[in-house]
C-alpha cells in the first residue's frame, strides 16, 4: 500500500513527527491495532480517562452512520445489559437501531425439551438487545473521529514489530511508525499482531459453518429470541425491528459444510421454506430478504494474553462458537477490565504496559473466557450427539430446568453478563 493511499488524523494531544524521508512518526502511550467493536471501545475508555491512543485500522476509512443500508445488515450481535451500559457511558449506544429481546425459547427439534426465559423472571428489564454490528461501530467511529486524545491511522497493515526500551514501534507497509509503551491486538481472530508477537493459539475447528441471512415472517417475532436445535445444528431467529416493522429476524445456522452448501445453493423460496421448516413454522412464514453469508467456526484461545508491553483482546485473545452470542460481550468485557488495570497504573504513575499490570488483567478475564468456551463446546456436543440415552437425558433436563425459577434466575443473569466484579464503566 502507497503512503497516499493511507491516512493519519492527529490530535494535538499525541506526538506526530516526520523522518527525513517523510514517513510519519506517532507516539502515543497506547496502540491499538483493530478499530471493531473492541478496539474502538478500549480507545475511548482509555481517551476518556486522558490516556493518548494511537488507533490504527486497515480500512480506508471509519464505519459512517450516513452511509449504512437502510435495510438490516448480515451481522448483528445480542448484546447484554452490561455491554449496553458500558457503551451508553461511552456515548456509542445506537439506540434507534437496536432491537430489545425480553425473552427467549429454546428447544430441541428432535425431541420434546424446551426451555423458556423471560426479562422478568430475572428481575430485568431486557434480556440484551440484537444490534447490527456496522450500527454500533458506526456509533463508536462517530465519538472517535472527533476525540482529542486519539490518533487514527487509516489503511494502517503492519508489515514489522520490533521492540524498544519502554515498549514497541508498530512499522507499517507504507512507511509509517507508532511508538507507545503499550501496545493492544484487538484486530480480530486471525490476528497479525499477535502473530508478529510471536503468541501462540490453541485452535479448534467446530466442524460447522455459520450461514447467515435476514428474513421476513408473516408472525411478528415479539421481542423473543428463539433457538432450536435441529439435527444437532442450532438454528437462531434474532428479532430485528426495521422502521418500526416487528416481523424481521436475523438468521444464524451452525451447521455441517454439506447443509451449508445446501442452504446457500438453495433459491430464496426454497431456503424460505427450510428456515420456516426448521424452525417448527412458530412464525409463520418465512420470506429471506437478503444474500446468503457464511462462514467457518474456529474455537481460538491463546496460549497466553499478556507479554511485557503488549496484550490481546477480543477475538485476538479468544474466539467463541455463536451458539450463545457471547462473542462480542466478551470481548467488551476485555476492553472494559484492561482499560480499569491500565488506567489505575497510569494514574498512580505506575508502569502501564508492564507486565505485572498485564497480569492482573489476564488472571480477571481468562477463566471467565476459558469457561465459556468449554461451555459452548460442552453443549456443541451434548446436542450433536444421536445416542437415545443422551438424547432423552438432554430433553428431560431441558424440560427440568425450566420448572427450576431459581436456577433459571441464575442463569439468565450469568448470560445478561452480570457475573464477577464488574468495572465501573460496566456497572
Amino acid at each position: 500500500m502507497s503512503a497516499s493511499n493511507a491516512e493519519t488524523h492527529t490530535p494535538s494531544g499525541c506526538k506526530a513527527n516526520a523522518t527525513s524521508s517523510g514517513a510519519t512518526l506517532v507516539e502515543a502511550e497506547v496502540a491499538i491495532v483493530g478499530a471493531g467493536l473492541v478496539g474502538s471501545s478500549l480507545a475511548l475508555l482509555l481517551a476518556e480517562a486522558g490516556m493518548r491512543v494511537a488507533l490504527l485500522e486497515s480500512r480506508k476509512a471509519l464505519v459512517d452512520k450516513a452511509s449504512l443500508s437502510a435495510h438490516p445488515l448480515p451481522r448483528v450481535s445480542a448484546l447484554t445489559p452490561v455491554s449496553q451500559r458500558l457503551l451508553a457511558g461511552l456515548g456509542a449506544w445506537p439506540g434507534e437501531r437496536a432491537t430489545p429481546y425480553r425473552a427467549m425459547q429454546v428447544w430441541d427439534a428432535q425431541g420434546s425439551g424446551e426451555i423458556a426465559f423471560s426479562a422478568d423472571e430475572a428481575g430485568l428489564t431486557v434480556l440484551g438487545h440484537i444490534v447490527e454490528n456496522d450500527v454500533t461501530q458506526a456509533a463508536l467511529h462517530a465519538r472517535l473521529a472527533t476525540h482529542s486524545n486519539v490518533t487514527l491511522l487509516l489503511g494502517a497493515r503492519l508489515s514489522a514489530l520490533q521492540t524498544s526500551a519502554k515498549g514497541y514501534w508498530l512499522v507499517l507497509e507504507d512507511g509509517r511508525q507508532v511508538h507507545a509503551s503499550l501496545t493492544v491486538a484487538a484486530d480480530g481472530a486471525r490476528s497479525t499482531l499477535r502473530s508478529l508477537a510471536g503468541i501462540d493459539v490453541h485452535e479448534e475447528p467446530m466442524e460447522q459453518e455459520a450461514v447467515v441471512t435476514t428474513v421476513r415472517c408473516t408472525h411478528a417475532h415479539g421481542n423473543t429470541a428463539r433457538q432450536a436445535f435441529v439435527g444437532g445444528s442450532p438454528l437462531a431467529f434474532l428479532p430485528l425491528t426495521v422502521e418500526e416493522d416487528d416481523h424481521y429476524c436475523s438468521i444464524v445456522w451452525s451447521t455441517t459444510q454439506a447443509h451449508a452448501d445446501a442452504l446457500a445453493s438453495a433459491t430464496p423460496e426454497a431456503l424460505g421454506k427450510m428456515l420456516e421448516e426448521g424452525i417448527g413454522g412458530r412464525l409463520g412464514k418465512v420470506s429471506v430478504c437478503d444474500g446468503v453469508h457464511r462462514f467457518p467456526l474456529v474455537q481460538r484461545h491463546a496460549r497466553r494474553y499478556a507479554l511485557a508491553n503488549l496484550v490481546l483482546v477480543g477475538d485476538a485473545a479468544h474466539s467463541i462458537h455463536p451458539l450463545a452470542g457471547q462473542g462480542v460481550n466478551l470481548g467488551l468485557m476485555d476492553a472494559a477490565v484492561l482499560a480499569e488495570e491500565v488506567v489505575s497504573a497510569w494514574r498512580r504513575g505506575a508502569p502501564w504496559g508492564a507486565l505485572a499490570t498485564l497480569s492482573r488483567f489476564e488472571r480477571r478475564r481468562r477463566f471467565d473466557n476459558a469457561a465459556m468456551l468449554t461451555m459452548m463446546k460442552g453443549f456443541k456436543r451434548l446436542f450433536a450427539t444421536t445416542n437415545p440415552a443422551l438424547t432423552l437425558a438432554r430433553n428431560l433436563g431441558m424440560g427440568g430446568m425450566h420448572q427450576l425459577a431459581p436456577l433459571k434466575r441464575v442463569i439468565m443473569r450469568q448470560a445478561a453478563g452480570e457475573r464477577g466484579r464488574l468495572p465501573p464503566s460496566c456497572r
